[in-house]
């Protein structure tokens, strides 16, 4: 049995003091939208900007996306108000920047279920820190609410004195653990930002070494990034038809007796079968996102 998975080849950023990308946002092809109160917002304009990113959300306007509040970091004066506050919201995940251990992920789980949060509300966090790289497993195993971890590159770079390069060979090992732990708890793990939305072509190739490495999807800065990160993350339709025959001649043997699977001149396994079956659930649920009648009221 295949669980529940839902796109996310592409998570936009979007500024929660600026009330004009809030709006904007409504119409974009992303699969999810991060409401941003951390980085994007001005000390002076934090607790203005909750209520608006909070309105936004109950407002229904984005659906049937995910939606997702960063707030701002444990020790943050705004921190407590900002879980408290997005708990009582119809959001689909909060994120919390700079976790860094397994007990900072249970104070969280702590917070919101103190404050009322429905078990809906998953918890997303980021591991932009050395230490948390080092600890991405144990991170992702902490609790069944956290469901998605986000790596911040731009942090990491700068915690480790590197370059950013092309192909960021500098911080290749930290994303592949960052991918082992996640797998390793089962849980959905989403590559960092692309700074320069004018290079395409890196933006691209950026994007590709992302899901080679197994990334789930990419955040992304600009809408102009949104199409190109769907189209990388998402399958291909040579890779959808290939897996309707892997899970067809699955079937066809199984009803058979037979033991030995051949597509295309090539044995099939199970490890092959579960993946077929992961990407054709996964293609029926970007169609659905697609489909406006799904939209929740």
């Amino acid at each position: 049995m295949i669980p529940e998975i839902r796109p996310r080849r592409s998570a936009l950023y979007v500024p929660g003091n600026n009330a004009r990308a809030l709006d904007k946002a409504a119409g974009l092809a992303t699969d999810v939208l991060i409401l941003d109160l951390e980085d994007a917002v001005n000390d002076d304009a934090k607790v203005a900007s909750r209520e608006r990113v909070c309105a936004a959300v109950d407002s229904g306007v984005y659906q049937p996306r995910e939606i997702v509040v960063r707030i701002n970091g444990i020790g943050a004066e705004w921190h407590r108000r900002d879980v408290a506050a997005v708990a009582q919201t119809e959001a689909d995940g909060i994120l919390v920047p700079k976790v860094e251990s397994a007990e900072e992920v249970r104070m969280l789980v702590a917070d919101l279920e103190a404050a009322g949060a429905s078990p809906r509300l998953k918890l997303w966090v980021m591991i932009e820190t050395p230490v948390a790289f080092l600890r991405a497993e144990e991170i992702a195993a902490a609790s069944d609410r956290l469901a998605v971890l986000i790596v911040g590159t731009n942090d990491l770079i700068n915690d480790l004195h590197a370059i950013s390069r092309p192909g960021r060979a500098p911080v290749s090992t930290a994303l592949s653990l960052a991918v082992l732990g996640a797998r390793a708890a089962g849980k959905v793990i989403l590559d960092g930002v692309f700074n320069d939305i004018g290079d395409k072509v890196g933006f691209a190739a950026e994007s590709q070494q992302g899901r080679d490495m197994g990334f789930d999807g990419k955040t992304v800065v600009h809408p102009s990034q949104i199409e190109p990160s769907n189209d990388v993350f998402g399958p291909s339709a040579a890779e959808v038809e290939h897996a309707h025959m892997v899970v067809s001649a699955y079937e066809q043997a199984l009803a058979a007796g037979e033991s030995v699977i051949v597509v295309d001149g090539k044995m099939i396994e199970s490890l092959h079968v579960r993946d077929a079956q992961r990407i054709l659930v996964l293609d029926a649920a970007i169609r659905d996102l697609s489909d406006p009648s799904l939209a929740r009221a």
